[in-house]
Order: structure tokens, then sequence, then C-alpha cells
């Protein structure tokens, strides 16, 4: 296996904590070390100018950014940023670049693939039941899983639909689009296969005053979170880094 190309990990989170854990994250359940990854906070500067032929593979994590909000109440940052993976995904979408955007990287590229994004389906903090399509059964990240999964998530929107020319793999009673396949290699979800209690835990005390759910439930919020366990859902997250920790050529 050629492992000369690492992977690019972008993150959005503008808390050094909660930025930090989800790294760790993303490393410990997709089976990386720090040397493996190349790790950029976008969340002050943007994305930089970057050649995709020196990475294996995009991994996008969350971020309190929404992309509903009304343009006119969107930060400078913010816009920038949406901007910026305009910029990026036109180079991925195209040529079917490995990646797997998770949450807000799930609204990115829905919203670039122009499908509506609201809070129609909003979902709180805590665990969830996903269930796989007819076409999971098949993907390579989802073959011989269970009917359904348990996910972490917690979003104040997601894709109205599915987008035109993707594939839906995972879909949920209060949100039905909750994982999509674009080409062969392009993916998002929106729970987080990175998720687990000790990283959602940091984030119920980051984000209790950003309106995902009242401030005097956080308690009750963590206490709950302690018992959820989502196996399946990290190794969507390993299988994604073992299928494509090669190089790109």
């Amino acid at each position: 296996m050629d492992e000369s190309k690492p992977f690019l990990i972008l993150q959005l989170r503008p808390e050094d904590d909660t930025s930090d854990s989800e790294y760790q994250a993303i490393l410990k359940y997709g089976g990386l070390d720090a040397s493996s990854t190349r790790r950029i906070r976008i969340e002050k500067t943007g994305i930089p100018e970057i050649s995709l032929d020196d990475y294996c593979a995009v991994i996008v994590g969350g971020s309190p950014f929404d992309i509903s909000t009304p343009q006119d109440k969107k930060s400078a940052i913010q816009i920038k940023i949406e901007s910026d993976f305009v910029r990026l995904f036109d180079q991925i979408v195209p040529r079917d670049i490995p990646f797997l955007g998770a949450c807000s990287g799930c609204g990115l590229l829905g919203s670039y693939l122009e499908t509506s994004i609201s809070t129609r389906y909003s979902e709180p903090v805590g665990g969830a039941v996903v269930a796989l399509t007819e076409a999971a059964r098949k993907d390579p990240l989802l073959h011989d899983f269970p009917d359904q999964i348990d996910v972490l998530l917690g979003h104040k929107e997601a894709c109205d639909v599915t987008p035109d020319n993707a594939t839906l793999l995972l879909t949920g009673e209060a949100c039905p689009v909750q994982m999509f396949r674009v080409g062969e290699n392009v993916y998002a979800t929106q729970f987080h296969p990175e998720g687990d209690a000790e990283g959602f835990s940091l984030r119920v005390h980051a984000y209790k005053n950003h309106g995902y759910f009242a401030p005097e439930e956080v308690d009750n919020l963590i206490a709950t979170l302690t018992r959820e366990d989502t196996p399946y859902a990290r190794q969507i997250l390993k299988r994604f880094v073992e299928r494509y920790c090669r190089s790109q050529d």
C-alpha cells in the first residue's frame, strides 16, 4: 500500500478544544496518525490555495455555521468559506476525488449540488437510528452492515432532498438524507462518523447558546450521550480511510 500522500483534513470549528477533539477523533476512529494527515483550520482565513493532487483524500468536519442563514446575516468569514468550498468542489466533483464531509461538510456539498438546505429536517443533539438503502448494500463503505445503525448527530439544517445525480445511502425518519454519494468517491454524512460521547459532550458545552438545544438541557444531554455507542458509524470513517489510504496517481 502506497501511503505517500496524506489525508487533507479541513476544520471549521472556531474553538480550539472542540477542533482539537474532532481532529483527534478523526485520527482515532480513522486509524490515522498525525504524520499521515495535513490539518488546516479554515475558520479564520478560509481555504488556502492547494493542489488536491498532493492528497489521497479530503475529510471535512462540522461547524456552527448554517448555510440556510440569510446571506445578509452571515459573517464575512462564513461567506468566504462557502465561496472557497465552491472552488474546492469544482475540482473534487468533476474529478471524483475522494471526499468525506460530515454535517457541515454534507451541507456544503449539498448546497454546491444545488439542493435546498433548510431547517425542515433539523434533529436534536444525541443518538439516532438510520437505515440502509438498497444501494448502500453494494457500497464499499457500508456493505455487510445491518439494516439499521446508530449514529450521533445534532443539526439545525439538512438537505431537503437527495441531490440530483447522487445516490442516497442512509436515511432516517426525522431526516431523510443522512448519507449520500456522488460518483464513486465523494461522500457526505449528516451525522458525525467520528462522534463519540466524550467529543459530543465537549461540543454540548461549547454550543449550548447556539440554538441546538436549551442551555438548561446540558446535563441531561451529556448523561444521555454517555449511553450512546455508534460502532458502525465509526466504521464508515475507518473504511473510508482504508479505501483511500494510497496515492491517487
